[in-house]
């Protein structure tokens, strides 16, 4: 009994190690480290065409290379012995890109997922870093695009730029979801504008005294902040077919008070575009979430600062967008001082005035 009982024991053992080798034959995968793929997707979009690298890193080949010898020179990133920096902003980018999860990313680029998520907090915290010399405040200047439009100029002559809100999906842990709220809970605009006005750690720029933005309906009419008549046709699609004119002065400040709030709205819809992991809440700690939507606005602006002439600004270009307007969202009645109200009132008055007069005078068409 013992002899057959050794016998049996050999025999498991042989049919164990043959099945084990069997199954890691079927299921082994190729080394990471040793892979011939390595950087081969890399070399492949920054050597092709330029259309493919745009899709794949989202910008244009010389803008990739320029933040790749700023993130270098600076020492915000460096090269490892199996990942230069070229490659480290290629795995960030194609994730925030295309909102691509790490096991997608770790085939692409034959690493880890954990080589993935430390090169991608890596360079999320290096992008971060620039977010002060590139998220600058707008000149106190006109813009050209006011400048040199006779629609515009000289009525808006002293607006800076416009201000509106982004909705951004997150994931908020269950113990914090009590200090927020959903789309239909929302806070007005207004409210949360006086909140950063309020709250000197937000350093908001300060207004020029004679200066304003332009903001929607759902901030209140004040001072450095200029918005349109209420109860007026607006949106642009408003003023079609039959209707196409304006009737009176307010309705001819709404339609290009419209027109210059647009540009906004083009570069949300850019900014979202370029990074459709903001139209999705990704699955990372709310910080990481964050921190990804400061991210993809420092990209967005050194993109547009480096390229004026980038594929998708130019895809967007001048195209109207037209809102849906929420019957809820109403500007917070308590705002700033009755005074500064009133000289905003009067001033949007009277640019409204001088824009009808000209219109009736001088225009053969708007």
């Amino acid at each position: 009994m013992e002899d057959i009982d050794l016998e049996l024991d050999e025999m498991e053992l042989v049919a164990a190690a043959a099945g084990y080798y069997y199954y890691s034959c079927l299921t082994k995968q190729p080394s990471r480290c040793l892979s011939p793929r390595r950087c081969e997707f890399v070399s492949e979009v920054l050597n092709g065409h330029d259309d493919y690298c745009r899709e794949m890193l989202r910008m244009d080949k010389h803008i990739f290379h320029k933040l790749c010898d700023i993130l270098r020179q600076r020492a915000m990133l460096r090269d490892t012995a199996g990942v230069m920096i070229e490659e480290q902003l290629a795995i960030f980018l194609s994730i925030i890109g295309h909102n691509e999860r790490n096991r997608v990313i770790q085939e692409r680029f034959q690493h880890s997922g954990e080589t993935i998520s430390r090169h991608f907090n890596n360079v999320l915290k290096a992008i971060k870093s620039l977010s002060r010399e590139v998220l600058q405040p707008p000149q106190l200047a006109t813009p050209p695009e006011i400048l040199n439009s006779a629609r515009f100029y000289p009525y808006f002559k002293d607006c800076i730029g416009v201000i509106d809100g982004i909705s951004i999906p997150a994931h908020v842990p269950a113990k914090d979801q009590s200090r927020f709220r959903n789309k239909k809970g929302s806070v007005t605009d207004s409210h949360m504008l006086r909140a950063v006005l309020h709250n000197p750690d937000q350093n908001f720029p300060q207004i020029p005294e004679g200066k304003y933005y332009l903001v929607d309906s759902g901030y209140l009419n004040t001072g450095g902040f200029i918005a349109p008549f209420e109860g007026v046709r607006y949106q642009q699609c408003e003023f079609k077919g039959a209707n196409q004119l304006p009737r009176n002065s307010k309705e001819l400040f709404n339609h290009r008070h419209c027109f210059l709030r647009n540009a906004i709205l083009r570069s949300f819809n850019v900014l979202k575009a370029r990074f459709p992991i903001l139209k999705l809440a990704p699955q990372y700690s709310f910080q990481i979430q964050r921190d990804i939507v400061i991210a993809g606005c420092v990209l967005h602006n050194f993109i547009r600062r480096e390229e004026r002439n980038d594929w998708l600004f130019e895809s967007f270009g001048a195209a109207s967008v037209d809102e849906l307007s929420d019957p809820d969202e109403l500007p917070d009645v308590q705002f700033l001082s009755s005074m500064q109200e009133q000289f905003a009132y009067s001033l949007r008055d009277s640019i409204a005035a001088a824009m009808w007069d000209d219109f009736l005078n001088k225009w053969d068409e708007w």
